[in-house]
């Protein structure tokens, strides 16, 4: 299945790489949704230092920030600082899990922010009628909470 959902967010392309790359801003998106709990160890890698196609870390998914609700066994597949990356995952829920999240800056320090889920349920939960359609509007919902605060985090700024 696959997921898109683009938005405008009114800051410079630099700013909103910093911020969509980072722990705090992926969980301030997530927020109060979700969390996801990194390892201390990986607050610390850069772009020069994140390992391409290699495991990165079991991170946990709480919901409401406390209940955990699966693991995402995150992978960086590709990386284009200050443009582009792809995260290819699985998780306990999910087969296959890739988010590819572009950054494209605009005129007047404005970036188009363009994200594409595409996902597999694990099998069990795939022959279940309606899971698929179900998964997907979760997926779809969760992406356009995110984008929303997202830019609102900008207007505050």
């Amino acid at each position: 299945m696959v997921v898109e959902h683009e938005s405008i967010v009114d800051a410079p392309n630099t700013v909103v790489w910093a911020r969509v790359t980072s722990a705090d801003g992926i969980n301030d998106e997530l927020a109060p949704v979700l969390a996801m709990r990194m390892p201390r160890w990986a607050h610390t890698l850069t772009e020069d230092t994140v390992p391409i196609g290699q495991p990165l870390a079991r991170v946990p998914l709480l919901l409401f920030g406390v209940l955990p609700v699966d693991y995402d066994h995150l992978s960086i597949a590709a990386l284009e600082p200050g443009r582009r990356f792809h995260e290819k995952s699985t998780m306990l829920l999910m087969r296959r899990w890739e988010h590819e999240r572009t950054l494209d800056p605009l005129a007047a320090d404005r970036t188009r922010v363009h994200d594409r889920l595409t996902f597999e349920l694990r099998g069990p939960l795939s022959r279940i009628p309606g899971a698929d359609e179900l998964a997907r509007r979760i997926v779809g919902a969760l992406f356009a909470h995110r984008h929303r605060r997202l830019a609102r985090f900008y207007e505050r700024s």
